[in-house]
């Protein structure tokens, strides 16, 4: 068996009762939800029961969703399976930066709190939206963005599928460009234009909240989104600057593989990252973890390697 990888997921996989069953399997993952309402009065409560309307906003999603994967997190560590190297998608990377003991549980905790509160303040700012453009590739998106002011490339999710953020006003006619080109756009279900110059402010004020912040060596291999590479020099700035720009999934991926991992774990609600993956490499090993069969299923396999 080759190395295994936590990723952990962003905004947009979240469910009502995500986590619960993690709770009841898991005294470590029930310690996580107990901190999370420590910090936050009901956090656990809108895991388990919060109605879909009521977890689309931001600045509830992103508190609940870190909880969910921290706990999915804890309760692998548990059961004795450990990454070699992690990462996480835009909001994940948050995640993963607390497993790998960069800072500790309670304070990227609050920290998240905080960056969901700033980055649903920036999408209330101005009128956009965000597109998957799929069946081009990136050089014909960037090329089709271009030509629209307030429209930029801004996940780089696999091949054949980038996330495109933009003025609202601009989306109709940039989705027409795409199908003339022999693509399509697909709406997606968020708040505001996420990774894009749009959450500038947010950006510059989360980075205030960081200078406050210890942070430690990573325990294990951690990837940014700003780079697609392992975290090297001002941890702070890229984790700041992560909200305004782009997410390099894809090139996370591919360098993770050359380095030797063949199993990826999914920790945290729904299986998106694990789709991604085995559209960028198909010969590699996916599981997710978010409820008791993933969780039992995920431990059964991997252990045997």
């Amino acid at each position: 068996m080759g190395k295994v990888a936590f990723v952990f997921p962003g905004q947009g996989a979240q469910y009502s009762g995500m986590g619960r069953e993690l709770a009841e399997l898991s005294p470590a993952a029930a310690d996580v939800f107990r901190m999370a309402d420590a910090i936050r009065p009901g956090t656990s409560e809108q895991c388990f029961a919060g109605s879909e309307e009521q977890l689309r906003e931001t600045k509830i999603t992103q508190p609940c969703m870190f909880t969910v994967e921290l706990a999915a997190a804890a309760a692998l560590e548990e059961a004795e399976i450990r990454a070699d190297m992690t990462a996480g998608f835009s909001l994940g990377e948050l995640a993963a930066l607390t497993y790998a003991k960069v800072v500790d549980e309670s304070t990227t905790f609050s920290l998240v709190c905080r960056r969901g509160e700033l980055m649903q303040e920036a999408a209330q700012m101005v009128s956009t939206s965000m597109a998957a453009v799929v069946r081009l590739d990136n050089e014909t998106i960037e090329g089709i963005c271009a030509q629209f002011e307030g429209v930029y490339p801004v996940n780089y999710n696999c091949p054949g599928q980038v996330t495109v953020a933009g003025l609202s006003e601009k989306m109709a006619d940039f989705s027409a460009a795409v199908k003339a080109a022999g693509g399509r756009a697909i709406p997606l279900k968020v708040s505001g234009g996420f990774h894009s110059p749009f959450m500038a402010e947010a950006s510059a004020r989360f980075g205030a909240l960081l200078e406050a912040v210890e942070l430690h060596e990573s325990a294990i291999t951690l990837y940014s989104n700003c780079t697609g590479l392992p975290y090297e020099g001002n941890v702070k700035e890229l984790l700041a600057k992560q909200i305004c720009s782009p997410v390099r999934w894809e090139a996370i991926v591919r360098h993770m593989i050359a380095s030797g991992v063949d199993t990826f774990i999914e920790v945290g609600p729904g299986n998106v990252l694990s789709g991604l993956i085995g559209k960028i490499d198909k010969n590699v090993r996916t599981f997710q973890v978010c409820d008791k069969e993933s969780f039992e299923k995920c431990v059964a396999e991997v252990k045997v390697c």
